[in-house]
């Protein structure tokens, strides 16, 4: 059986996603963004079906999305390390054997450092972003209390789950570093770079 690649993401509501980029960005223009950057990395991540299964994992249903034909999952209740967990514990009980999660938030991410990823050998393989966080966590052993404890969403996200993951006895890898978009500064980052096309749609219909 193939890996898995779950892309973990939000429903494009108004008030519910990228609310960090506000007040800079209107509630509306932060959907429209999130919406963007998803669709763009499900366009991109079509290039690895042939080396990983694809499914889309979401907080509550959306039609948002619906030209994907990749399996669609309803995320479970709980803390982002809940929902991650039983996210893997799924697919390993599926009969997976190499779980990669990615979050949508790094539309830019290069084709290389998800490959990286991928071709890990180390039970838990992160990808590191420059505020702390990670972009994505591949799994080949999942313990049962692997994300207790993690302060999400904080320059220790990283550190703390590195460190987890060891306590329990895993092998542990970094892949690239990369960064992601959650803050307004990030949005600078952003427009200094070359963005796949949903996202440079959306740059250049708004200012900010």
């Amino acid at each position: 059986m193939l890996p898995v690649i779950l892309l973990f993401a939000k429903a494009p509501v108004p008030g519910r996603v990228k609310t960090r980029l506000q007040p800079v960005l209107s509630p509306e223009q932060s959907a429209e963004l999130h919406s963007s950057f998803v669709g763009d990395v499900l366009e991109w991540l079509a290039g690895f079906t042939s080396v990983a299964d694809i499914e889309l994992h979401l907080n509550e249903p959306t039609g948002a999305w619906s030209e994907f034909p990749f399996r669609r999952v309803l995320q479970s209740e709980g803390d982002l390390g809940q929902r991650m967990w039983n996210a893997f514990r799924q697919a390993f009980d599926e009969g997976r054997n190499q779980v990669l999660i990615l979050g949508s938030d790094a539309p830019t991410l290069p084709t290389e450092h998800l490959k990286a990823l991928l071709n890990s050998s180390a039970d838990a393989t992160f990808g590191p972003t420059e505020d702390g966080g990670y972009y994505a966590i591949q799994i080949r052993n999942l313990p049962q209390d692997l994300f207790d404890g993690v302060e999400w969403s904080t320059n220790r996200a990283l550190g703390q789950s590195v460190d987890s993951a060891r306590r329990f006895g895993l092998t542990v890898a970094l892949g690239p570093q990369w960064f992601d978009i959650d803050t307004p500064a990030d949005l600078l980052k952003l427009r200094a770079r070359p963005a796949p096309p949903r996202t440079t749609a959306w740059l250049a219909a708004n200012q900010f």
